[in-house]
């Protein structure tokens, strides 16, 4: 009835919708997160893939900051533009967070108090930062009290985008729940990695780049300042 040719061709198909629909989650523990399926995660990023990870609030969509194009895609995904998204990173420590954004003494010392936590703090970036970033001089910076996460950005050996998967009209379930998101999300990113169940609460953002700290978002994190 078919030719090779023909055959050869609806076997490309039938592996592409194969690939398509397979699975692409990674299961990891807090307690302690596997070096070998840590470097699987990074070997993705660094080849411009997009990722789903927890964090110690909601889940959150992420990628190499220094991968434009895998800027816009999670962007696109989020149906924001570049230019006027607020864009957002996870550092691995306060000494990292030096590298990307001018800290303040006083700033210093809140975020060593909050860090890491489930706080967002927006800076003025530093010259360090990729171009991408530079058009909108400010930046939010994350330090998540996750072992996953930080173990993602110790390996990548630069930050990690973080956009959360929360928009105004989603279900908490498909924020928090890893299998949940995967059904949801799976197909739009490369990896969802199970890290349990998140949090229902984003975190709190507090802009710093003012002369007073101002909460800018109350979230999970509670502020005593």
């Amino acid at each position: 009835m078919f030719g090779f040719s023909g055959k050869l061709c609806i076997f490309a198909l039938l592996l592409i919708w194969l690939t398509d629909f397979q699975k692409v989650m990674i299961k990891l523990y807090q307690e302690n997160p596997n070096p070998k399926q840590i470097q699987q995660i990074v070997d993705v990023l660094k080849d411009g893939g997009l990722i789903i990870y927890p964090t110690d609030t909601i889940y959150a969509i992420g990628c190499d900051i220094f991968n434009a194009k895998a800027v816009e895609k999670v962007c696109q995904m989020k149906g924001v533009s570049s230019a006027k998204a607020n864009l957002s990173f996870v550092c691995k420590d306060l000494s990292h967070i030096a590298e990307y954004a001018k800290v303040s003494t006083p700033v210093f010392k809140l975020m060593k108090r909050s860090l890491p936590g489930p706080y967002t703090f927006i800076l003025n970036g530093s010259h360090q930062l990729p171009k991408l970033f530079k058009q909108k001089k400010t930046v939010g910076i994350r330090i998540p009290d996750n072992a996953i996460a930080l173990a993602i950005v110790e390996a990548l050996g630069n930050p990690l985008l973080s956009m959360t998967l929360k928009d105004d009209y989603d279900e908490v379930e498909y924020t928090c729940d890893p299998e949940l998101i995967e059904e949801r999300y799976g197909r739009q990113v490369d990896l969802v990695i199970d890290g349990g169940m998140g949090q229902i609460e984003a975190s709190t953002v507090i802009d710093c780049t003012v002369d007073e700290p101002i909460v800018v978002r109350q979230g999970l994190g509670e502020v005593d300042f």
